[in-house]
């Protein structure tokens, strides 16, 4: 009999691997949490990665919706409750694979409210790693890296995705809705509490030095 084998449409995430292959044995994260997951490509590469060896605790934020990316231009008729159908069954076949326990936590949510509420519940310096991948709109991602922040404990990594994705409009592009000016924002603005470790430029990761 075959093994069941995981549905993903697309691959965005495979560029992030050789890197993460790498870095994610180094930060051995226990307590984990993922701004947009839409497929579960990097969900199911955390759970296989780490609940081989050990039990971990998983939190994915997604509305389900998709982007304004998604809504307007070719992308218009991405049936979104498919794709949040596939993330289900591809997280669910993921944990199957492993022995130890995993605790996912589906947050289906905007991100600020998301993130508002983890801090509400006492989760400030709780994630070990954080993967933000959601809104690809700058207001949005300084919005998630601030409280990411929050959420990260000292020493955790915060990674960020599409760092020079620009979405492609008919009058060229739109400096706000790209990530790079909020990423490039944080960073500065956070200089003295993150370090900046190095990796390829779609992807840029930060570690907490300091509260």
């Amino acid at each position: 009999m075959n093994e069941l084998s995981y549905d993903f449409t697309n691959t965005w995430f495979e560029s992030a691997k050789p890197v993460w292959d790498s870095l994610i044995p180094q930060i051995n994260p226990t307590r984990i949490l993922e701004i947009g997951s839409y497929e579960g490509a990097s969900t199911c590469y955390l759970i296989e990665k780490l609940g081989i060896s050990k039990n971990i605790e998983l939190h994915c934020i997604d509305t389900w919706e998709g982007g304004v990316e998604h809504k307007i231009g070719g992308s218009a008729h991405t049936d979104m409750s498919i794709v949040e159908k596939r993330f289900n069954n591809n997280a669910s076949l993921a944990i199957s694979k492993v022995n130890n326990n995993v605790q996912l936590f589906i947050h289906k949510s905007f991100s600020v409210l998301a993130l508002s509420k983890l801090i509400a519940e006492g989760k400030k310096g709780y994630f070990d790693f954080i993967y933000v991948d959601g809104s690809h709109q700058a207001p949005d991602v300084l919005c998630d890296a601030l409280l990411s922040f929050e959420l990260l404990k000292n020493n955790g990594v915060i990674a960020f995705d599409d760092y020079l994705w620009q979405e492609v409009l008919p009058n060229g592009t739109d400096p706000i809705r790209c990530p790079k000016p909020a990423i490039d924002a944080f960073s500065n603005i956070y200089c003295r509490k993150i370090k900046i470790i190095s990796a390829p430029l779609y992807q840029l990761y930060v570690q907490k030095i300091s509260d």
